[in-house]
């Protein structure tokens, strides 16, 4: 795959943590008195251990490359290659837990792809499923609004979601869907036990028919206000740290 742009000092630590060896380049705000600067010469003291050369550029280099939103670092690096149906499989035979997995049905903006990793990661989740197709996927937008929880989450693309979803049932998943109609349940009434994937729709449309078909659960979260739904990234936070609440309790 062609090598992308990480920008950001949570998502270039986060490569150097995870993934050092995909890093092609290191830029660096090459100005001392910027605020922040001990922090960047950390950073760029753990490239150094992994026999990385930090380059000092000007501030326009790192805008040409990365954007405004640099905050002094940039990295080219080669993207993460997401896990696929079978690598998914071998990953949940190795936990030594019931697993909670957060399933987004068509999420097409990066940015909420994003947020939705960073809480993901935030409360444990186990893994985050994507269709492989109709998705934001790993973008530098995703990763940059990520915070670093795009190398960290175990993350996996699938190429036919329904299909995924009832391999996960017939592992003793149960599945959890979010949207509102006369089979809902208030999210605060469900008692989370054993192993869950959450479905979380797509912006706009919700889940589909179909994956809603797959849902053991429809979970509606209570709206007392005038508005009538919540941004995919936020309903997602509030979902997770509801059903991840016995996990983070014994943890």
């Amino acid at each position: 795959m062609k090598p992308i742009w990480f920008a950001g000092l949570h998502a270039v630590e986060s490569l150097l943590r995870h993934r050092p060896e995909a890093v092609l380049e290191l830029f660096v705000l090459d100005s001392r008195a910027e605020r922040g600067e001990d922090r960047l010469q950390h950073l760029c003291d753990q490239a150094q251990a992994f026999g990385l050369r930090p380059q000092r550029v000007a501030r326009e280099t790192l805008e040409k490359h990365a954007g405004p939103q640099h905050q002094g670092v940039a990295a080219r690096a080669r993207p993460r290659t997401p896990g696929d149906e079978h690598t998914l499989l071998r990953h949940l035979d190795q936990l030594g837990h019931d697993p909670l997995l957060l399933v987004l049905d068509g999420v097409t903006d990066p940015h909420n792809l994003g947020a939705c990793l960073r809480t993901a990661d935030a409360v444990g989740v186990d893994g985050v499923i994507v269709p492989r197709r109709n998705a934001a996927g790993l973008t530098p937008v995703a990763c940059r609004s990520a915070a670093g929880a795009a190398e960290a989450v175990p993350y996996f693309e699938v190429g036919n979601l329904a299909r995924t979803l009832d391999q996960l049932r017939d592992r003793g998943v149960w599945v959890a869907g979010t949207g509102r109609d006369e089979h809902s349940q208030l999210l605060h009434d469900f008692v989370p036990a054993g192993a869950l994937a959450v479905v979380m729709g797509a912006e706009g449309d919700g889940m589909r028919r179909l994956t809603r078909d797959k849902c053991d659960y429809l979970l509606e979260i209570p709206m007392v206000g005038e508005v009538e739904s919540l941004n995919v990234s936020v309903a997602s936070a509030v979902v997770l740290y509801h059903l991840a609440r016995p996990r983070l309790q014994r943890d």
